[in-house]
């Protein structure tokens, strides 16, 4: 009796050992997340990573662009497929400690050889010269999850899963980040159209003025045409600011999923806001909000799930199968029941011993896989925080600028009104009304490329937290 004793503590202890993990999991690196960002103050509180995309962008036209990109983007369907790919493996996946049961219906007849053994067994035993064989048995197979290998593979199947949510995410992000920004740089445009018109009406009523000095010889026909050379100055731009308008509709139209079509809009660059509190939260939170990071300390998961499975690999394995169904020698007899009953079950152990060190080798592999999988969160994070911090310097920097420029503006405008009154009076020349209204022109182009730029980091910084959910 103690050999079967032994047989069975053997067998309860191979399926007791199941719980038990054949590898260390790695964690999450959290040393390598600063406790605050470059020139912000901690407010975890009012991150504007919180706030929606109705909430942060207010004007109702980008708001309906947005709408339309993020249900008629092609990127963003394809991500949602891939999302929904990795979801059907995961749940297969699930099934991994279940037997596998096949259906086997097999008939065959063969014609052996006179001179053969079976030739002549069934020409003496069965009085034929065919032999027929008819089976129909079902066969289950089971291994069971001694060092944790089936439960390894649901783990990466699941951090597969998720990382594709992730990557269908960023994808979102980024969509909704190239929308707004092509919106505002639309706006840009449409700004500078304006300045451009407006300054080639001015021009015209001071070349009108030089051309009546000229007739009255007061000027010389250089004055006309250095008059004439800043006119078709500021006439050039619209052309190609038309040009730039097209464009941009047509790449906010594609972004949509939409043929190339004008973009209607009614807001003004001037009338794009935010909101005015634009707190950037603690660096902690990327973990949650950014994609890429969360897609990177996924990549970790899975590094340490196929860790787990390939160590499992070298271990011995336990599988139990058994057959079950009917079997005859006639067709007559295939469901002759209990006599064409037949069943058989068995079980074993298997112990890799030599496969020229691949399992091995696989082994080691993975644990590097693993090793790059922590560089590359730590690299995540870095980039990131670094991205955040720049998005802020910038915002920073631009609202600076925005000032200045907008002091420039100012005193060029009052510059040109000076300037056409004492060139009415005679004591300004024409050179320097050209060149007042030249700076001026430029001074107007260039606020409403600083304003942009401000508009774009401001997006990008929502994006850079993980904002757009």
């Amino acid at each position: 009796m103690k050999t079967p004793i032994n047989k069975l503590t053997a067998l309860m202890l191979l399926i007791f050992l199941g719980g038990c993990k054949v590898s260390k999991d790695i964690i999450v690196p959290v040393a390598s997340i600063p406790q605050t960002f470059r020139n912000a103050e901690v407010d975890s509180e009012n991150s504007i990573a919180k706030l929606s995309v109705k909430q942060f962008f207010t004007d109702p036209t980008l708001g309906n662009l947005i709408d339309t990109a993020l249900l008629r983007n092609y990127d963003l369907q394809i991500a949602m497929k891939n999302m929904t790919a990795a979801e059907l493996l995961f749940r297969q996946s699930k099934l991994g400690n279940l037997p596998e049961l096949n259906l086997n219906i097999t008939a065959n007849s063969s014609r052996p050889s006179d001179n053969s053994l079976n030739g002549l067994s069934a020409g003496q035993f069965l009085g034929t010269k065919h032999i027929e064989d008819f089976n129909a048995n079902l066969g289950l197979s089971w291994e069971a999850d001694i060092w944790g290998k089936i439960g390894s593979q649901k783990k990466a199947a699941l951090a597969t899963y998720l990382q594709s949510a992730e990557a269908r995410k960023a994808v979102q992000m980024r969509l909704i980040a190239n929308v707004a920004q092509g919106y505002y740089r639309l706006l840009m445009l449409d700004t500078q159209m304006s300045i451009a018109k407006r300054n080639v009406a001015l021009n015209d009523s001071t070349l009108t003025m030089i051309k009546m000095q000229f007739d009255a010889g007061q000027v010389s026909s250089l004055a006309i045409q250095q008059a004439e050379a800043q006119q078709l100055v500021a006439a050039q731009l619209i052309p190609s600011l038309e040009q730039n308008i097209n464009i941009q509709e047509n790449a906010l139209s594609m972004l949509a999923g939409q043929l190339p079509a004008a973009i209607i809009r009614q807001g003004s660059l001037d009338q794009a806001r935010f909101p005015t509190q634009l707190s950037a939260g603690i660096p902690a939170a990327l973990l949650a909000q950014r994609p890429d990071v969360r897609s990177a300390e996924l990549a970790l998961d899975l590094a340490n799930a196929r860790v787990g499975v390939a160590k499992a690999s070298m271990y011995p394995s336990l599988n139990i199968s058994a057959t079950a169904g009917l079997n005859a020698f006639k067709a007559s007899n295939w469901f002759n029941i209990p006599a064409s009953l037949f069943g058989v079950v068995a079980g074993g152990v298997t112990q890799p011993l030599f496969q020229r060190k691949q399992l091995r080798t696989q082994f080691e592999l993975e644990k590097i896989e693993r090793e790059k999988a922590v560089l590359q969160f730590r690299q995540s994070v870095l980039t990131a925080v670094g991205e955040v911090s720049d998005e802020l310097i910038a915002i920073e920097k631009l609202k600076q600028q925005e000032a200045i420029a907008q002091r420039r503006v100012n005193t060029l405008k009052q510059a040109v009104k000076n300037a056409g009154l004492l060139f009415n009076n005679g004591m300004a020349n024409y050179l320097e009304v050209i060149t007042a209204q030249s700076n001026a022109l430029q001074s107007e182009l260039e606020l409403a490329s600083i304003k942009t730029a401000e508009l774009h980091a401001t997006v990008a910084l929502y994006r850079a937290l993980g904002g757009g959910f």
